[in-house]
């Protein structure tokens, strides 16, 4: 419980910097979309290339692990997915419903709580959880965003239109370029990689500020927002992780060891890359700042009864 609290404890000291800064005036009105802006086109996509620039593929392949997580994550996305438009939601926000049920916050808690928890083999699988997660889900959750907006505006050309804002969508392009070094055995410069791990290492907290800086400025949500909400979040922390576990144990037979990983990081709160996605489509931000802030709130307990009973 104590290590688990050492690693949620920082994230929720950064959302509340970006809420202070807002009420005390610090940061003004349209600070939140320029913050998620900076994040979405310079540090988010120098993380994503990084991350997949230098990862080896002898740790990228584990095709029992990829199978198990990634099955997880499709089959809460795409249930969500089903439920939401069956209440005649967008397609737009139904894909970020989809994101806020099945989207772990791998790259910024998953390290160091796979670490305190699992030790250092650990590492390698959570590498793999988190490229599944920020690159494959989000590359497929904004395919789904501009096929709603692109199909409002104009249905004739579709697939033209998504193609060309997928080739400008920064999220999609930096994890693609990226990919071109381990494949062709490259290795990134001195100098790039510190750019890169600079410029990256921005992302997460500038998007826990951005966060903040949004529930600051927000009215009281409605009750349908917030039945939205907790059902988003059961889904997030108790269905994926039983998903995930089902499908270790039963279908895959993964080794204890990439099974409590899988199961863990399944279980980690949502993280902020469907909020930034909200803020950056322009779509109904509230439910998701609410799913990511309750859900790392939650997960706090749910994350420490696992690890009780499977460790």
């Amino acid at each position: 419980m104590l290590s688990t609290l050492t690693v949620v404890l920082p994230i929720f000291a950064l959302i509340f910097a970006g809420w202070l800064a807002r009420r005390i005036g610090v940061l003004g009105a349209h600070a939140t979309t320029e913050l998620n802006r900076f994040v979405v086109y310079l540090a988010l996509p120098a993380l994503l290339f990084g991350i997949v620039a230098k990862a080896r593929l002898s740790d990228i392949w584990q095709p029992a692990f990829i199978a198990v997580f990634g099955l997880g994550i499709a089959v809460v996305f795409a249930l969500t997915l089903a439920i939401r438009l069956s209440g005649s939601r967008h397609l737009a926000d139904a894909a970020i419903d989809g994101l806020n049920a099945s989207y772990a916050n791998a790259g910024f808690i998953g390290f160091p709580l796979a670490l305190v928890a699992l030790g250092g083999d650990a590492m390698a699988p959570t590498l793999v959880a988190t490229l599944l997660t920020v690159c494959v889900q989000f590359a497929i959750a904004i395919v789904l965003i501009e096929i709603g907006l692109q199909a409002e505006a104009r249905r004739r050309s579709l697939v033209i239109k998504v193609g060309a804002s997928l080739l400008r969508n920064p999220l999609v392009v930096a994890p693609a370029l990226g990919a071109v070094f381990p494949l062709c055995g490259l290795t990134v410069p001195a100098a790039a990689d510190t750019f890169l791990k600079l410029l990256g290492g921005a992302a997460s907290p500038c998007a826990l500020v951005a966060l903040g800086l949004f529930l600051a400025s927000e009215g009281q949500n409605s009750a349908k927002d917030t039945g939205a909400a907790a059902l988003l979040v059961s889904l997030k922390l108790i269905l994926q992780p039983a998903v995930t576990w089902v499908l270790a144990t039963s279908v895959f037979g993964l080794t204890p060891l990439l099974t409590h990983t899988a199961v863990l990081l399944a279980a980690l709160p949502t993280g902020t890359g469907p909020f930034m996605l909200a803020e950056f489509y322009r779509r109904e931000a509230a439910i998701t700042s609410n799913v990511v802030l309750a859900s790392t709130v939650v997960s706090i307990a749910t994350i420490s009864a696992y690890l009780t009973v499977a460790l």
